[in-house]
C-alpha cells in the first residue's frame, strides 16, 4: 500500500456608442487557407504523441510512455521468435538510454529507414511473413523514432548491414555495406526517449523486470536477457500462475495448450476473480471479447463434467487464470492495446469447454477441490443475497441521493467524456468541502468518509454490506452489484499526511484488496499525494512533497522565504487546492502488488492482531511520508 504500506466608455457626448461585438467579430485570428498545417507522420507523433501512446508520465506508473516505447521495440522481437526466428533477446538499460539486439531474420536492408519513419509500411500486413504479429498498425517502431533524442537501428542479414541514426524523427545518417566481423543475423535497436517530450523521468527496473517475465512466460523457450540477467520460462502460463500464487492456490494448477489457445487457472480462498490475458503476447490489462469467450467456455465445462447449473458467480469466485489467444487480424479498443474487439472468436468458449472438460476427466483429485470450492461459493453466494436484498431495501431511501457523495457529471460509462472520470475518497465536511471548491465537477467525484471506517479485515463478504458507511461507498462507486458497474476510471484515496490519515488510508486500502481486490490489481486505485510544505517570497511558490524538497526550495529562495507546513487537507485554501487536483499537476502514487500470494500476508501483518513486529514497524516509518513496495 502505498504510504504506509509500498494544478471603457468614450468621453465625449457626441461621440457615437459602441456596439457590442459579435462572438465572430471578436475573433483574431482569420481562418484561410494559410492556417491549413501539414505535418508529415512523426511530426504528428511528436505533437500528438498522446494518440499514439496514450499517457506519458515520468517513469512512476507502469503505464507510462516510456515503457510503451521499450514494448514497441520488444514486441518486433518477440514476432520474430513467434515465427520461428532467433531464440534469444537481448535488452541493456543504462542510465535511461535502451538497447535491444534480437537475432531473427533482421529488417530487409533496402526498407530499413523506411520501417521505422514511414506510417504504414512493414512486413507485418503480409500474413505469410507474420501470421500472429502484436504490433499491426504500422506505428510502434516509428512512435519510438518519433519520441526519442536518438534513435538507432542496425539490420544484419548475411554479412551485410544497414545502419541509420535519427534524431527526434529526423534522419542523420545511413550506411550499408558488409561487415568486417561476422554476425548472426538480426536487428539492434537503441534510443532515447526525449525529456522534450516526457520531461525528467527514470526507467523503474521493477517495471521492466515484470515485463520481461511475461515474455518469456507467453513465450515458453525464449530465453530474454536483461542488463546481463537471463529469464526463462519452461511450462509458459503455469509457470507465471505458480509465481503469482505461491501456496495460496487451492489445488495444482490446471492448464491447456494448443497453437491458437493456451490457459493456466486455479483457485484461491479469496472471492475476487483475477485474470491475465493476452493477445498475441500483448497484456490487455482490461480484458476484452477473448477473456469474456474463456469465462463462458470455461463456466459450461464445469456444468457439464459435474451436470450441474452452477451460476458464473459461483464457479468463478476465487479464479485465478492466464489466457492467451492467438488472433491473425486482432481488433483493439485503443491504441495502446488493452482490451480486445474482436467478435470472430466464438470458438474461444467451445474449445475452453472441450479442453476443460478433458483436464477435469484426467485429474479427478483436483475435479473434488474445485467443487468443494465451487459448493462453498453456492453457499456464501445465497447468504450474500439475503444480506445485499435487505442492504438494498435500506438503501432505496438514499438511491436518488447518496448522501456523503458529490458527483460529478461524467462517468465511466459515458466513453470519451467519461475516459478520465475519478472519485476522491477522503475524510470529514472539512477536507471534502475544500475539495468541493476545488474541483471539476465534470469528471471530479468526491465521497467523504464520516471518520474511520470499520476494520473488515478477517471478515465475512456479507458483513460489508451491514456495515452502512461502506455499503454507501460501494454505492457511490457503482460496484454494489457487480465490479464491471463501476462508475469512475480512477479511485483516489485523499487523506491527510498524519497518523490518522495513514490509518484511514489502510482501512479503506483493507476493505479493497478484502472483496473488490481486481480494482486493485486492474490498477484503480490511487493515492493523492499533497504537499507537506509550501516555501514562498513575493515572487515566488514552491510546493515540496518531501523535506528534502523543502530544503532545495528555501536555498533557491533565499534567507527570506516563509516556509508553511500543511498540516491537513481542509486547511489547505480551495484557490491552492485547485493546483494539486489538475491533471496536469497532481501527484498520484498508484497503489500495486507485485504479486496474488503476498497479499494475505500483507493484510494479516498491518490490519491483523497487533504484534510487537508491527509495532515497530509503525514506529520506525508510518509517520515519514516514504512508500513502502509492496
Amino acid at each position: 500500500m502505498a504510504g504506509t504500506i509500498k494544478k471603457k466608455t468614450t468621453p465625449g457626448a457626441k461621440t457615437p456608442a459602441k456596439t457590442k461585438k459579435s462572438a465572430a467579430e471578436k475573433t483574431t485570428a482569420v481562418y484561410d487557407e494559410s492556417q491549413i498545417k501539414h505535418l508529415d507522420a512523426l511530426e504528428h507523433i511528436r505533437h500528438r504523441s498522446g494518440m499514439y501512446i496514450g499517457r506519458l508520465g515520468d517513469g512512476s506508473n507502469q503505464n507510462d510512455g516510456i515503457y510503451v516505447l521499450l514494448k514497441e521495440i520488444i514486441d518486433n522481437a518477440i514476432d520474430e521468435y513467434i515465427m520461428g526466428y532467433g531464440k534469444r533477446i537481448d535488452v541493456d538499460i543504462t542510465d535511461n538510454r535502451v538497447k535491444v539486439r534480437d537475432y531473427g531474420r533482421g529488417i530487409p536492408l533496402g526498407k530499413v529507414v523506411e520501417c521505422v519513419s514511414e506510417i504504414n509500411t512493414g512486413g507485418k500486413y503480409n500474413d505469410e511473413v507474420f501470421q500472429f504479429s502484436i504490433g499491426m498498425n504500422g506505428v510502434g517502431t516509428k512512435a519510438v523514432n518519433a519520441l526519442s533524442s536518438y534513435f538507432r537501428v542496425v539490420s544484419v542479414r548475411d554479412g551485410k548491414c544497414t545502419d541509420a541514426v535519427f534524431e527526434k524523427g529526423k534522419l542523420v545518417s545511413q550506411k550499408t555495406g558488409k561487415l568486417k566481423q561476422k554476425q548472426e543475423d538480426g536487428t539492434f535497436f537503441e534510443f532515447v526517449p526525449d525529456v522534450e517530450i516526457f520531461g525528467k523521468y527514470n526507467y523503474d527496473m521493477s517495471y521492466v523486470e515484470k515485463r520481461v517475465k511475461n515474455y518469456v512466460y507467453l513465450n515458453a523457450g525464449l530465453t530474454l536477457r536483461l542488463n546481463g540477467q537471463d529469464y526463462y520460462s519452461e511450462n509458459g502460463l503455469l509457470d507465471l500462475l505458480n509465481e503469482e500464487l505461491g501456496d495460496t492456490a487451492l489445488y495444482d494448477i490446471g492448464g491447456y495448450s494448443s497453437e491458437h489457445l493456451q490457459f493456466a487457472f486455479s483457485h484461491t480462498n479469496d472471492i475476487s476473480e483475477k485474470y491475465y490475458s493476452f493477445v498475441n503476447g500483448q497484456y490487455t490489462s482490461d480484458g476484452g471479447t477473448h477473456q469474456t469467450a474463456f469465462k463462458e467456455g470455461f463456466l459450461k465445462g464445469i456444468n457439464g463434467y459435474f451436470k450441474t447449473d452452477y451460476s458464473g458467480e459461483e464457479v468463478r469466485a476465487g479464479i485465478v487464470a492466464a489466457v492467451l489467444v492467438k488472433v491473425k487480424d486482432p481488433v483493439f479498443e485503443s491504441q495502446t492495446k488493452n482490451k480486445l474487439g474482436n467478435t470472430d472468436i466464438r470458438w474461444i468458449v467451445t474449445e475452453t469447454q472441450s479442453a476443460l472438460d478433458d483436464w477435469l476427466h484426467r485429474h479427478p483429485q483436483e475435479a473434488k477441490r474445485i467443487q468443494e470450492k465451487i459448493e462453498l461459493n453456492r453457499k456464501l453466494s445465497k447468504e450474500l443475497k439475503d444480506v445485499k436484498a435487505k442492504a438494498k431495501e435500506a438503501a432505496k431511501k438514499i438511491s436518488i441521493r447518496i448522501p456523503k457523495l458529490k458527483d460529478c457529471k461524467y462517468h465511466v460509462q459515458d466513453g470519451e467524456k467519461g475516459a478520465n472520470s475519478m472519485i476522491f475518497i477522503t475524510e470529514g465536511d472539512s477536507a471534502s468541502g475544500t475539495m468541493t471548491h476545488s474541483r471539476d465537477a465534470s469528471y471530479q467525484a468526491i465521497f467523504s468518509l464520516r471518520g474511520k471506517p470499520e476494520n473488515m479485515y478477517g471478515k465475512k463478504q456479507s458483513e460489508i454490506y451491514k456495515n452502512d458507511e461502506l455499503y454507501q461507498l460501494m454505492m457511490a462507486l457503482g460496484i454494489e452489484t457487480d465490479v464491471e458497474n463501476l462508475k469512475y476510471s480512477k479511485i483516489v484515496i485523499a487523506t491527510d499526511a498524519d497518523n490518522d490519515g495513514y490509518h484511514i488510508r489502510n482501512l479503506v486500502m483493507t476493505f479493497f484488496l478484502g472483496y473488490f481486490e481486481e480494482l486493485v490489481t486492474s490498477g484503480r486505485v490511487f493515492i493523492l499525494e499533497t504537499p507537506l510544505f509550501r516555501v514562498r517570497n513575493k515572487k515566488e511558490n514552491i510546493y515540496c512533497y518531501s523535506e528534502e524538497e523543502r530544503d532545495k526550495a528555501q536555498t533557491k529562495l533565499g534567507k527570506s522565504a516563509e516556509t508553511s507546513r500543511f498540516k491537513g487537507l481542509g486547511e489547505i485554501n480551495p484557490d491552492e487546492f485547485r493546483k494539486f487536483i489538475k491533471p496536469s499537476t497532481m501527484h498520484l502514487t498508484p497503489v500495486e502488488i507485485s504479486q496474488l500470494k503476498i497479499i494475505p500476508k500483507l493484510l494479516g501483518f498491518y490490519m491483523g492482531k497487533n504484534t510487537p513486529e508491527r509495532r515497530q514497524f509503525i514506529e520506525n516509518h508510518l509517520l515519514s511520508n516514504a512508500d513502502i513496495d509492496a
